[in-house]
């Protein structure tokens, strides 16, 4: 039994396929690949409390599809934003799709990107603002 012990902890480790050097629980087969509790390479503890960048934000400050009149998702007023993302899609160049399309996917993505952290007061201006870009480009109205 002594050297099973061994061999099972001799073996490689499942997750990092580094030796594991932490006794591993005795098993009565070999078969299973020894579990250890240390983290997979490239995924430390160090690592993960690091801020990350954010592509979303890089996205919006980047974009070439529509160059957004700066603070465009900051305004109270439905209306001036939507006017707003309008001028923007109609006047640029290298959208892919329709200018309603574009205008409706900026904002969409806006709100969608933030998420949890976005104050419902904030999300019902922006969804109003949805609303009269529909209004705008004469959609028909959702739901």
């Amino acid at each position: 039994m002594a050297k099973m012990r061994g061999m099972v902890s001799s073996l490689k480790c499942a997750r990092a396929r580094l030796p594991c050097y932490q006794s591993a629980p005795r098993r009565a087969s070999l078969s299973a690949a020894p579990v250890c509790p240390r983290p997979r390479p490239g995924y430390s503890r160090a690592m993960t409390d690091a801020p990350r960048p954010r592509w979303s934000q890089h996205v919006t400050e980047t974009s070439h599809a529509l160059v957004l009149e700066p603070g465009v998702f900051t305004w109270d007023d439905p209306k001036r934003i939507a006017a707003s993302l309008k001028r923007s899609a109609e006047a640029s160049r290298e959208r892919k799709g329709t200018p309603y399309q574009s205008a409706m996917s900026m904002l969409n993505f806006y709100i969608n990107r933030a998420g949890k952290n976005l104050p419902p007061a904030r999300r019902q201006v922006l969804e109003e603002a949805k609303a009269e870009l529909r209004a705008l480009f004469a959609e028909p109205p959702r739901g």
